[in-house]
């Protein structure tokens, strides 16, 4: 009866922009992030209808738009949309369509266009996006028919979180959305995620068993709150040592005994030599990439040391590394399964203690040269931390500090982009405010990264958040300024900054700016701008000359001098000739004496 009358009931005609709004309402997103462009003005006035359904945020750049959207789904693991403009709007956003597909992080992008009878002319800001974007997302589409629209984006809501998850970019023809067409919205799908094949974990117990040297690398995306619990229940019952990934610090509870450090850009060189002691690598969610591989030199691929690999996505399995057993599953299915199989009896005690002892005296703090100490600061940090705070990452060198000298808590997140896209930490720290506003959030960011994206500073203001961002400043692109000493010491060339003052900037939006610039006076620092209630800023001016947690620029020069000084010729006694000719060596010739 009720499907008779859904059937008979009159479709009301909408004009294509708002059915592209309700198609979003419909399929449960709830969050939208926007610059806004003449290219999609009916999109706008369909999200003004559904305003009551669907946060719109206006935002300042559209890589800030980007950003906040990817931090948004890496953090709830459904979408959120951006809208940017065509030409350069699409470009300024191609960044943190980059960030989600090396992340794995679901997103849609929605980019206005042309005219579809303008196509091929070179037109105002035309851009074929199926090309631009075919690198960069998982799935990229155009809407020419206002009809389909609801089939679309539908569509798109499904490829981008499911598998491995993953942007999806849907350009907008501008007659389309002005169309007005009778079309019915389409309800969400609901998806039955991959389970793990039985006989697969008996063969991944069997592995184990054997095993006397076991490692655990966590990592990927899309990890619910039950599926964090159940991995963590297969890991401890089994007394396995474990790793994270680049950038999944907090995936797994670093105060827990089996926690041994993460894998990525700046580990401890103490680990990693450990890890290629390894006789059994368990890889769960992480695809095993360029930076927790240490330049694919950590694993052999022709599977010289047994891998199993558990992935979503069967491309990603055996793509580099060749394992003895791959498992195709959802990740929380597969934490489920895995924490109902018996425990095997642990042969690795020592093993794992040994690994737990590397990452306690790694994080043991030394007495850094300046006024401010940097790895003691973030061990206040710490401790000041909300038990629920969520954590945001730039990149550069100084995103090492917090990995190391952080124990990151079972309900804590920290995010930043796998990709290494500086700009990215103040946009998703206001994503990550927007989707919880009732969590504390951190951002972490250089001085460099801060003033490409700081003016999204604005947004938060707009909108009512209020995320503190502590700007670490060493007058320096720091990661690039680190091989620059290495391979042409003393050579500084592009990589020194002029800077503002942080905190009187903050203040000009109106609001907390704090200077900290020695180690005393970060915790007072830090407990007002929390109480500020308003955005807030910290400077941490930094000793420049630390430029790593574990080098001074000094050292690095003396190292590249080291290494670039030909090795001095040994000084060889010249034997006589009648030892030479003992030793069989004959005598050279004499030359004769030219003739005058």
């Amino acid at each position: 009866m009720e499907l008779a009358k859904a059937r008979g009931a009159r479709i009301a005609p909408r004009q294509g922009g708002r059915v592209l709004a309700d198609a979003l309402v419909a399929q449960g997103i709830t969050h939208a992030f926007t610059v806004p462009g003449e290219s999609f003005l009916p999109v706008l006035d369909g999200l003004y209808a559904v305003r009551q359904k669907l946060h719109l945020t206006t935002c300042r750049f559209e890589a800030g738009a980007a950003n906040m959207a990817e931090a948004y789904g890496k953090l709830t693991g459904r979408p959120a949309a951006a809208f940017v403009t065509r030409g350069p709007g699409a470009c300024h956003a191609a960044i943190g369509v980059h960030v989600a597909f090396q992340d794995s992080t679901p997103l849609l992008l929605f980019v206005g266009q042309i005219p579809f009878g303008e196509t091929d002319r070179e037109s105002f800001q035309e851009v074929d996006y199926r090309r631009m974007f075919q690198p960069l997302a998982k799935w990229v589409t155009q809407i020419d028919d206002a009809t389909r629209i609801p089939e679309i984006v539908a569509h798109a809501v499904d490829v981008a979180t499911t598998g491995r998850p993953g942007p999806v970019v849907i350009a907008l023809s501008e007659e389309m959305q002005q169309r007005v067409v009778e079309v019915t919205d389409l309800r969400p799908v609901q998806v039955a995620r991959p389970h793990p094949d039985p006989a697969a974990l008996e063969r991944m117990l069997a592995l184990l068993a054997r095993a006397r040297k076991p490692l655990a690398i966590l990592g990927g995306s899309g990890w619910s709150e039950q599926g964090r619990a159940d991995i963590r229940a297969f890991l401890t019952t089994n007394d396995l040592p474990v790793s994270v990934s680049f950038r999944r610090q907090a995936l797994y509870d670093n105060t827990l005994d089996n926690y041994v450090g993460d894998l990525g850009v700046g580990s401890d060189p103490a680990l990693v030599a450990r890890a290629r002691e390894a006789d059994l690598i368990l890889a769960i969610g992480t695809r095993l990439g360029e930076a927790v591989s240490q330049g694919y030199t950590l694993l052999d691929p022709v599977g010289g040391v047994p891998l199993v690999h558990v992935h979503p996505d069967a491309g990603e399995i055996g793509r580099v590394f060749r394992p003895a057993l791959g498992i195709v599953t959802d990740l929380n299915v597969f934490a489920a399964a895995a924490a109902r199989l018996p425990a095997v009896q642990p042969a690795w005690s020592e093993w794992r203690h040994d690994l737990r002892a590397l990452r306690q005296a790694g994080r043991e703090v030394p007495e850094y040269e300046g006024p401010l100490n940097l790895a003691r600061v973030l061990r206040e940090l710490e401790d000041l931390l909300e038990d629920d705070a969520i954590l945001t990452c730039d990149a550069g060198n100084f995103a090492t500090w917090p990995p190391r000298f952080m124990n990151f808590r079972d309900g804590q997140r920290f995010i930043g982009p796998t990709n290494g896209a500086m700009g990215y930490s103040v946009p998703a720290a206001i994503g990550a405010k927007i989707a919880f506003p009732g969590r504390q959030v951190v951002s972490f960011v250089g001085d460099g990264g801060f003033l490409m994206t700081g003016q999204e500073l604005a947004t938060a203001f707009h909108h009512g958040v209020a995320p503190i961002v502590l700007v670490f400043n060493n007058q320096m692109y720091g990661t690039i300024r680190m091989h620059q000493e290495r391979a042409y010491p003393g050579r500084v060339s592009g990589t020194a900054l002029t800077n503002p003052d942080f905190a009187r900037l903050i203040e000009a939006f109106g609001g907390h700016g704090e200077v900290v610039a020695a180690t005393a006076e970060f915790a007072p620092a830090f407990r007002r701008a929390v109480l500020s209630g308003r955005p807030a800023l910290i400077e941490l001016r930094m000793n420049p000359e630390q430029i790593t947690t574990r080098a001074t620029i000094a050292q690095l020069r003396a190292g590249a001098t080291a290494a670039s000084r030909p090795p001095a010729k040994p000084k060889v006694k010249r034997a006589s000739a009648p030892k030479r000719a003992a030793a069989g060596v004959r005598a050279a010739p004499k030359k004769p004496k030219p003739k005058r």
